[in-house]
């Protein structure tokens, strides 16, 4: 049953691709997470096929019925006093027409002196950014398979500059019932900008992610494996802080290897008690970790954690990603089943 996910992956990875990664392309705002859950698990997981409403704006495949009159609102106190939250709802209409989903995701970068060439006060500006999404996921009849999609309304306006565009997500599960085993692939981001900056067309941030998981048997304990960014190899970029110089005075640069590069597209994550009223989240993205550690200092660096907690029609959600010393999230979601 796997061998068509086995194909799908070596077709993406033969397939000449443009990486997105790290300032490369426009409305950036699009991969980062979606829920606290998402955060607390390592950022981005795609396998869980549940009540998790938000679990529909990063996988569309995901998109279920258990997901029936759910409404989730997420906010998070971002890096440098950046405002996001997402927020999703599903609707099964019948048995026939299944879920439908809807979701919108939205970052505010505050307020920004501006000045001139001539360092000349331009007064203050601004900077925001949303995405409206509908979804739907179908399952292939008589298969463990389901395919989803989701079509994106992108807006940007920062300072006097306005762009629109448009994405797809695409997405494809596999779920084992009997070993409680999900497979996921996901290509987020296809698409383009209906209207530019200032006439200069930009690529949006496509993203190939591959995720597993599955229910451990005697022990209530759900472990995640994700595979990001599989569209660009290599990922890793040397740091030019991390340059060592001999005594001669020559500087060597730092070298990624294939170790680090591999693990540079990992990320892990375990939930325990994932479908009880109370659970506890562990995750670690190794990229995140790599990127932002400093030498001779344990800053925990790609560590995140996080809790749910369920009261009655209400889910909490709470979670804690490590970046830096001097730089952390928290993400806070709000679950109610309006049945």
């Amino acid at each position: 049953m796997l061998k068509p996910i086995v194909l799908i992956i070596c077709v993406l990875i033969n397939t000449p691709v443009f990486a997105q990664v790290g300032g490369e392309a426009t409305f950036q705002f699009l991969n980062l997470v979606s829920s606290p859950r998402q955060a607390a698990l390592g950022g981005k997981i795609l396998t869980n096929y549940d009540y998790d409403v938000t679990g529909g704006l990063y996988n569309p495949a995901s998109i279920n019925a258990d997901m029936d009159n759910q409404l989730a609102l997420n906010y998070s106190s971002y890096l440098g006093g950046i405002s996001y939250g997402t927020a999703a709802y599903a609707y099964t209409w019948d048995r026939h027409v299944q879920t439908l989903h809807i979701g919108m995701t939205y970052i505010n970068y505050g307020s920004f002196d501006g000045y001139d060439e001539q360092g000349v006060s331009t007064g203050a500006f601004t900077g925001n950014e949303a995405a409206l999404s509908a979804g739907y996921a179908y399952n292939i009849p008589f298969t463990d398979f389901y395919l989803g999609a989701n079509a994106k309304l992108i807006t940007s306006k920062l300072e006097q500059y306005n762009s629109i565009g448009g994405a797809l997500d695409l997405g494809a599960m596999y779920i084992d019932e009997d070993l409680e085993f999900h497979a996921a692939l996901v290509i987020r981001n296809l698409g383009f900008q209906f209207k530019t900056y200032a006439g200069l067309n930009e690529k949006l941030p496509l993203e190939i992610n591959l995720g597993l998981s599955q229910t451990l048997e005697n022990v209530p304990i759900r472990w995640h494996l994700t595979f990001e960014n599989l569209q660009e190899w290599p990922i890793g970029v040397s740091n030019p802080a991390r340059a060592t110089t001999d005594l001669d005075g020559n500087q060597t640069q730092e070298k990624v290897g294939f170790l680090n590069e591999t693990l540079r597209h990992t990320i892990i994550g375990a939930e325990l008690f994932p479908d009880r009223g109370f659970s506890l989240r562990l995750g670690y993205n190794f990229r995140r970790a790599e990127e932002l550690r400093i030498l001779d200092q344990r800053n925990f660096s790609g560590l995140s954690f996080g809790i749910g907690i369920k009261l009655n029609k209400m889910r909490f959600s709470y979670s804690h990603a490590r970046y830096t010393g001097a730089s952390n999230t928290s993400f806070l979601g709000l679950q109610i089943d309006l049945r």
